[in-house]
């Protein structure tokens, strides 16, 4: 199996357990966060549904610098539209994979801030370090967040406890 057919079985396998966890987010909620140091839950929801951008920046350019990008934060005000917005997303993402090849993906690319350089590496480590493994930690943090909130968290890796609970009480 090439590297990107491996990476995008990876990508739809882990975004659609993103997509239930954006499910259950209470947009009324958008400003609280759970530490005055925190992300509030609206920045940090947004920023799990388009994470997957930085699989087709990295894809599509030999480097991101954040200086020259001209950013415009996401807000959703419903769950359906964070879930829309991370589908978009990541179809967008799937679609640039599908044309990578691993020569490609053994380029170096950049992620830089101006004349600061964070890191170069090649794509394929990138993709992996700065966009997957990216993407699991903030959908962690925002699982704690929905815990918080005492909303159901779903299950990522099989049933969670509220999965379990929900299927009990069905069945009696």
């Amino acid at each position: 199996m090439s590297l990107n057919q491996s990476l995008i079985a990876e990508l739809r396998q882990e975004s659609a357990a993103t997509s239930k966890m954006l499910s259950r987010v209470p947009c009324d909620k958008n400003t609280w966060r759970p530490h005055e140091k925190s992300m509030a839950l609206g920045n940090l929801s947004a920023h799990v549904s388009e994470l997957s951008n930085w699989i087709t920046d990295i894809v599509k350019s030999d480097e991101l610098d954040f200086a020259k990008r001209e950013y415009k934060p996401f807000i959703a005000s419903s769950a359906e539209e964070l879930v829309n917005h991370h589908n978009k997303c990541v179809s967008q993402a799937l679609e640039a994979l599908e044309g990578a090849s691993d020569a490609e993906l053994d380029k170096p690319w950049t992620l830089r801030n101006g004349d600061h350089v964070i890191f170069t590496m090649p794509k394929k480590v990138a993709m992996r370090s700065f966009a997957f493994n990216h993407m699991y930690h903030h959908r962690g943090q925002l699982s704690v967040y929905l815990r918080l909130l005492d909303v159901p968290v779903p299950g990522m890796y099989g049933p969670s406890k509220d999965d379990s609970l929900a299927q009990q009480q069905a069945a009696h």
